[in-house]
Parts: structure tokens; sequence; C-alpha cells
């Protein structure tokens, strides 16, 4: 393990002692880190609707208090998707040192989406096989957010004088945006530079990897109109659908090849994610499907009315006015060669790219340990879709923050989700360093 053994420097012979002491503290507890994980993954934490909140709030919370935390539950009462029936909570919990000094603060998030398809282990099991703890959200990021806590743990047993504070979080809907999770909590305070100075979150990006930030996102809903008709007469109406393969077909021949010429600085991964990128995310026309049970035929008409929803991801190069313009163009081209075509563009949501500066104080922290514990140099990379980044800097005005978990995103959201045991506790340690850098 580079840069652990001694050197002639006291101050540094004594933080390589403590490093040494922290990792050894972290193996001590790799069971424990697994069973956390576990116990995690099996409360079914599905967003939508947002099942077992406060279940794993008060998981957690338990956990926490054992330690010496102060723990709040805190519902985001009239954040999007917030009912009594689907209650939005979060946990925020603290444990302040013995002297003065800045609070570091890891925060996940602990919804997990839909299991789809596929799967050969249960979603909600938490199998452990061949090195691995295999369920929905152990890579997305459950596994990390167990590797902030025995960081943690490890390094109050190991420093309990420390100065500071250390805060965890754990979160909810950020696979929905993040508006009843982070984003409610930094509009109520929690994220202020004030009060917090050093955020790290938890995300899958790889053990030996820190995200920086993310590319931009526009999400809008296009809907071409017509007019209804009998569907044995289609000339007598105007068909919306007809319309919007004609913007399909536009995009198709100007904007994707566009799109696929522009290029970021960002170190954005994977590499086809330097470009900038189209979704279209759905589309819908005419006649509603009806339910499962129906057995009758659709009725005979022509569709008024077609939508597609777009995912729109931009660069830090981009301006959002000159995105949307694009769309915008775009319209008024279909539209000049169909003057009988009439649209909407409505505005879903939008996030700027971010981007922490590479000499930001947890940058240069998280990366030192990344050294010390892998014997490698840190790889610094952009994510290709945002996470709850955008409301740390954008609500909070905090900007020393970044993404750094264990896990390979490539296996989020897919059946047979897997996190690595030995990529937790490699993360855990990271951590705990960069605890000991800053807060020992």
């Amino acid at each position: 393990m580079a840069g652990l053994a001694g050197g002639g420097n006291p101050a540094q012979s004594g933080a390589m002692d403590i490093d040494a002491a922290l990792i050894e503290a972290i193996e001590a507890r790799r069971d424990d880190l697994v069973a956390l994980t576990q116990d995690m993954v099996r409360i079914p934490t599905l967003n939508p609707p947002g099942l077992h909140y406060r279940d794993i709030c008060e998981l957690l919370s338990a956990r926490l208090e054992a330690s010496g935390f102060t723990v709040e539950m805190i519902r985001a009462y009239g954040a999007p998707a917030d009912s009594d029936r689907y209650p939005r909570w979060n946990l925020v919990a603290r444990r302040e040192g013995t002297a003065p000094g800045d609070c570091v603060h890891f925060n996940g998030h602990h919804d997990v989406v839909e299991t789809g398809h596929g799967w050969t282990v249960d979603p909600f099991g938490g199998e452990v096989r061949d090195g691995r703890v295999y369920g929905r959200g152990t890579c997305d990021m459950k596994g990390g957010i167990a590797a902030s806590v025995i960081a943690a743990e490890a390094f109050l047993a190991v420093c309990p004088d420390f100065r500071g504070a250390i805060e965890i979080s754990a979160t909810a809907d950020e696979e929905s945006g993040g508006y009843g999770g982070v984003a409610y909590l930094a509009e109520q305070g929690y994220f202020d530079p004030a009060r917090v100075q050093h955020v790290i979150i938890p995300e899958p990006l790889n053990k030996d990897r820190i995200c920086l930030g993310h590319r931009g996102v526009w999400w809008a809903e296009i809907e071409t109109q017509g007019r209804i008709a009998h569907g044995s007469m289609p000339f007598l109406g105007d068909c919306a659908v007809r319309h919007m393969g004609a913007v399909l077909a536009e995009m198709e021949a100007t904007l994707f090849p566009l799109l696929a010429g522009k290029r970021t600085a960002m170190p954005v991964v994977p590499d086809g994610a330097k470009a900038s990128t189209l979704n279209i995310n759905a589309i819908h026309g005419g006649e509603p499907e009806q339910d499962e049970d129906y057995t009758g035929l659709p009725a005979p008409c022509v569709p008024d009315r077609c939508r597609i929803t777009i995912d729109r991801r931009f660069l830090i190069e981009e301006d959002i006015a000159e995105v949307k313009s694009e769309i915008g163009a775009l319209m008024e081209r279909v539209r000049a060669a169909r003057p009988e075509l009439r649209y909407e563009i409505r505005d879903l949501f939008e996030v700027q790219p971010t981007m922490t500066d590479r000499d930001a104080p947890i940058v240069r922290t998280v990366e030192a340990a990344i050294t010390r514990v892998l014997d490698r140099h840190a790889e610094f990379v952009v994510s290709p879709g945002t996470y709850d980044q955008k409301h740390i800097d954008r609500i909070g005005r905090l900007k020393n923050c970044i993404a750094y978990g264990p896990g390979i995103l490539d296996l989020a959201h897919q059946p047979d989700e897997w996190v690595g045991i030995d990529d937790m506790a490699d993360a855990a340690k990271v951590m705990a360093l960069t605890l000991r850098e800053l807060l020992a």
C-alpha cells in the first residue's frame, strides 16, 4: 500500500501511523460493511412511487445514534411527489468534534429505481456471491452509503478528538430529480457553506475516479396539433402523428448530426457522452391505450395530438438558450414545409452543467487518499447524467463538492446489479483518510 511506510518527518510519520490504523479499523469492519449494505438493500425503497423511505431512515438513524451522531428525520413537505401516502423522508446525522473546524458531509440517496426484468437473483435479497453483494441499489448507491458510514465509524474509533464535524445524510428522490431530497435540504440551509465545507456524494463512479460534476440537461415536451376526423376520411382531418413523423425525420437529418459534432473539454465518461446528445424519451399520439383487460377495438379517428418528450444533454461550452433555440429553429423548418402544422414546446426540467475545480480542497484531499490506498493516481471524470451535486451547487452555493464512491456506473439500473465488497472497503478507506486529512 503506497505511502504508508514511516518517514523522517515526525508529523508525516504520525499521519502514516493514523492512516494504517484507519485501514486496519475498516478491514476489521468488513463483515459489518456487507451486513449494512444487505440491510439497506432488503428495504425496497422504490421510486416511483416512494416506498419505505421512513424505514430506511430509521435503520440508519439507529445505527448512527449508537455512534454518537445527532440525527434529524426531515420530511420534504410540499416537494414534488410528497404525500401522506408516500412521504419524502430524509435523514441528516451530525457528529461534532472536540474543537472548531470544517464539516465534511457524505450525502447518499436511498431511493432505487424499478427492478425491471431479467434478474437471476432476488432484487431485494442482498445475496453475497463471489465477493459481491447483489440487489437493486447495491451499486446505485446503498453500497456507497454503507462505505461512508463505516468510514466515519472507523475514523471516530481511531481519531476521537477530531476537530470540526462529520455529517451523513440519506436523501430521497435522486432518481426523479432530487426535489424531495437534496434540493429540499439545500433550500432549508443544510448545505450552506457556513455550515458545511466539504461534500462527498458516494455515487458509483469506480473507486479510483473522482467525479467533478456533470453535463447539463433540458427536458421538454413537443406537441404537434392536428384536427380529428373519421378514420375512413382522413382527408377531412389533419393527422398530428404525421406531423410528428416529419419532426422526427428533421431531427435525423439535421439535429442529430449537429449534436454529434459538438465536443467538450470536460472529462465526461464514457467517450460517447463527450458529445451533445438527445434522447426521445417517450411518444404518445392518438387514442389513449386502454386497460389490459379491454377486449374491444380502437375507434376510427384521425389523431389531433401527438407528443414527444425529449431529453437533451448539453455541454459546459453550450448555452441553454442556444440549446432551446435549436429545437425552435427545427420546428420552424418543419412548419415551412407543412404550413398547416401547429405545435407547442413546453419546458419540463433544466439543469446547468457543473464542474468543481481540480484544485478544490476536497478534490486534492480525495486524490491524495486514492493514491495512498490504491497505489495509483486518481482519474478525473464528469458524469454524463446529473445527480444531486446540481442542487448543492445551484441552491446551496457550495462549490467544494464531488462524487466519489464504490461501484461500476454501467451496472446502475441493470438486472443483477451488484457492488464489489473489496471496492466498498477500498472506498471506505479513501473516505476515512480524507476525514483524517481534513479533521484530525
